[in-house]
């Protein structure tokens, strides 16, 4: 593929950040070309006297003429965090140790640049689309500018569902590759869900990055007006998750380019962007007063502490009992806690109770001998062909452990051979803004699967998913033509995903189940996790399912349409073969 040679390569930085818009072919900039974040002569501070702001063009902005500065205007960066800017983020005035503490290498790696992400030469730009991946939909003037080409190569993908991400070629673009990625629909009800979806947004095109060989991507705001999500909440979560992802993977990745296109976009980006990527000590220090409380996880995501319980570690006097130091998930009653609000916990965590944890050679030798009656006992369920379920039940404290060590080398591995198996993946929210998680029986090709890899991709891929409420959506569609695991593998998946899985999946909708499905689930029920399996929903159309999770939120394998027609007879789905919209057979 060729690019489009950089003509203002020997330009000075102005003539490269010509504003979009203006008529003609625009040259591509190369990544020298754009301002980097940590740059020192990007960081001009605002004067004491209020005449000027340091930037040009600055003056002609704030006035009401209508026009906005040139693109020229955004090279140079004012300091956001100097002098009191009403419009910022206040935390309250919180002091402590930085969240997001100044390190030089990943600011290195940070630019913003005004004007379309695929005016840029790097490896990849983000277009923003939706689930259909059509021309549409899809960021203004990526496709007049790539050319025909990326509308017939994304009509062969499938769509693509809300928080995930799809690549394809850039044909007429200076970059290498696009990534199309489907941001979320806002409602103030379902925040957080949208939240999280964004922020995968953004983590899903910078692993798809990472596992193609890229090095440097360029996005713009993976938000519309469309889809209501407000402009400065959503940048908060586009640089939280790319800073959150820097920190684990910033040898593998060169450039990040945050692009904008309107000045009120520059303007929040040029003010949250020190909040996260604080370029001094200074920075840092001011930054702690203005974050928001809620920063997300290590992964940048939501997280809801009112469901956390933790256990402190033992005081010093104790040293001679083992405590862990890590924080332990254990079973929450929230009815209790909303009948008794003032019920202090930390109360009971002193060391008396601290002192019942037992010694870990001792708990080890119990484990043990578990196990070894249990090996004694007369096995009914392996009699019955259900596999071993003899394995004894683990802690709380063990589950975790357990849990810990496996997303640890789930995170270390690359497992994408499994995942383009198709055997789980993320789908969108179902009717309660719930986020869902899709398996797909038929893909399941016990043969040829690495079990342990696969385990490991389970973790990886539900542990977004079990820190909150969450369903699953099972297509047993077909799949009794492939053998299935055993309930001895399924009751170890349980025991490794752990209690946060029990406790926050909310229900398994099971498509199209046969006899031999439910005779399963009925074991299951009885021998693995009679809590977990009874939230068992059976749908046996493929109508019925969209009552609980609606069309738009699911990637629907083909063959699914097709069993569902077939064992429907008549009275299923009509399915147009080229949208894949659905409709109800009319009756008579």
């Amino acid at each position: 593929m060729q690019h489009r040679s950089p003509a203002a390569a020997t330009g000075s930085g102005e003539a490269a950040a010509m504003a979009p818009g203006v008529g003609g072919v625009e040259p591509a900039v190369t990544l020298d070309q754009v301002p980097r974040w940590s740059d020192p002569d990007q960081r001009l501070y605002a004067p004491s006297s209020s005449s000027s702001s340091g930037v040009p063009g600055a003056a002609d902005a704030g006035e009401g003429g209508g026009s906005e500065p040139s693109a020229s205007a955004f090279l140079s960066f004012c300091d956001p965090l100097t002098g009191d800017d009403g419009g910022g983020v206040s935390g309250g005035g919180r002091g402590g140790a930085s969240r997001f503490p100044v390190d030089h290498e990943i600011n290195s790696r940070i630019y913003l640049w005004r004007g379309h992400p695929w005016n840029l030469e790097v490896d990849a730009v983000v277009n923003s689309t939706n689930e259909s991946l059509d021309e549409t939909h899809s960021s203004p003037g990526l496709h007049a500018a790539a050319g025909s080409g990326l509308a017939e190569e994304c009509s062969t993908l499938g769509g693509c569902r809300t928080g995930m991400a799809k690549m394809t070629n850039a044909y007429d673009l200076p970059a290498r590759k696009v990534i199309h990625t489907v941001g979320p629909k806002y409602a103030v009800k379902y925040h957080t869900a949208a939240e999280n979806a964004l922020s995968h947004c953004y983590r899903s095109c910078l692993e798809l990055l990472i596992e193609n060989g890229l090095e440097s991507i360029a996005m713009g705001c993976i938000y519309t007006e469309a889809k209501n999500y407000p402009r400065e909440p959503a940048a908060h979560v586009a640089i939280r998750t790319v800073r959150r992802f820097l920190e684990k993977q910033k040898s593998k990745i060169a450039g990040v380019v945050f692009c904008t296109v309107s000045s009120s976009d520059t303007e929040i980006y040029k003010r949250l962007l020190p909040l996260y990527f604080p370029r001094d000590r200074q920075e840092e220090e001011i930054a702690v007063s203005k974050l928001p409380a809620d920063v997300g996880d290590e992964n940048g995501e939501t997280v809801i502490d009112e469901r956390k319980i933790r256990i402190r570690p033992l005081p010093a006097g104790a040293a001679d009992r083992t405590a862990t130091t890590a924080p332990i998930d254990l079973p929450f009653d929230s009815g209790l806690a909303s009948k008794r609000s003032s019920f202090k916990l930390d109360s009971y965590l002193d060391p008396s109770f601290m002192s019942l944890i037992k010694d870990p050679d001792l708990r080890r030798k119990e484990q043990w001998e578990k196990s070894a009656q249990a090996q004694k006992g007369f096995n009914y369920a392996k009699l019955l062909g259900y596999g071993d379920l003899a394995c004894p039940s683990l802690s709380a404290a063990e589950e975790y452990s357990l849990h810990s060590r496996y997303l640890a080398k789930a995170n270390s591995l690359n497992l994408s051979e499994i995942a383009e198996m198709k055997i789980i993946y993320r789908g969108g929210v179902d009717s309660e803004g719930r986020p869902v998680m899709v398996v797909v029986g038929a893909h399941f090709l016990l043969r040829c699967l690495d079990l342990e890899r696969f385990v490991l991709h389970v973790v990886k891929e539900f542990e977004p998913l079990i820190q909150k409420p969450y369903t699953i959506v099972y297509f047993h569609s077909a799949a009794s033509l492939q053998p299935q695991p055993d309930l001895g593998f399924m009751k170890r998946i349980q025991q490794i995903l752990g209690r946060k899985h029990q406790r926050n999946l909310q229900a398994i909708y099971v498509l199209h189940p046969t006899l031999g499905l439910r005779t399963a689930i009925l074991a299951m029920q009885m021998f693995v996790d009679g809590e977990v399996w009874k939230k068992v929903v059976y749908v046996d159309r493929l109508v019925h399912l969209f009552r609980y999770v609606p069309r738009e939120q699911l990637t629907i394998p083909d063959f699914v349409f097709q069993h569902d027609l077939e064992v429907n007879g008549g009275r299923g789905l009509i399915v147009d073969p080229r949208t894949k919209h659905i409709y109800q057979r009319p009756s008579g």
